[in-house]
């Protein structure tokens, strides 16, 4: 069993989930010329980037992950997408992204659990955390039959699951040298101190998360009928 996962650029990777998966990854680069699938594997991550979601003139294979992610959530593949991730799931499905009317949210943020979050096979027993977050754009109206699950002080919509899909405004991937590349040069790096100091928190709570989506991928690929060449 593997998990497709969609890199949008270089600089965010898959970071801490690579080793909290334990499950392999067939990483594809789209912005190096590599295709982006039809259909994804047993489970599907799709990343961030510096884009907006509806800048397909700058980084044209958008429309193909929006087109990938609305496949796994007819299909019911486990899908984990991630800040730009999240946002192309939104738009795929019918909801509605846009530039965030309070600026950039960056650093080591509060995030809050949702009731509905209670009973959430990812995010049960998250409550209140602290997150990574780097984002200025903001999924304003969520796809039809979309399940809010977490909220936060400037953006109010940080994580929703529509069946077996789940978007995360935030960036649970994200390690201290990760950020520090996005800040570089920003005049962000004083934030730096705040992500590392925070560390510890980000591993012990967004760890489970991961191991809990990969036993979704587990559960999706072992009730997937067999292929003829599978079964002979």
């Amino acid at each position: 069993m593997r998990i497709t996962v969609i890199e949008n650029e270089a600089d965010a990777p898959l970071g801490y989930l690579a080793g909290w998966l334990g499950l392999p990854c067939d990483v594809v680069r789209p912005y190096l010329g590599e295709e982006i699938p039809e259909r994804a594997a047993d489970g599907l991550i799709v990343l961030g980037g510096e884009a907006a979601a509806w800048e397909d003139e700058r980084c044209p294979w958008q429309p193909a992950t929006r087109a990938l992610l609305r496949r796994a959530v007819e299909d019911g593949t486990p899908t984990l997408a991630v800040c730009l991730g999240a946002q192309l799931l939104t738009m795929a499905c019918g909801g509605t992204v846009e530039r965030g009317g309070d600026g950039l949210e960056a650093g080591a943020c509060e995030v809050v659990a949702l009731p509905a979050a209670a009973a959430d096979p990812l995010l049960a027993g998250v409550g209140r955390a602290v997150a990574v977050q780097y984002h200025r754009d903001a999924m304003t109206r969520l796809p039809e039959g979309a399940v809010p699950l977490m909220t936060g002080d400037r953006y109010p919509n940080q994580a929703y699951r529509l069946g077996e899909a789940w978007a995360v405004q935030f960036h649970p991937e994200a390690t201290p040298d990760i950020f520090a590349s996005w800040t570089a040069g920003t005049g962000l790096e004083h934030l730096d101190d705040q992500v590392r100091a925070a560390a510890p928190a980000l591993e012990s709570t967004w760890r489970p998360m991961a191991r809990a989506f990969a036993a979704r991928v587990r559960a999706h690929a072992d009730a997937a009928p067999l292929t003829p060449a599978q079964g002979a």
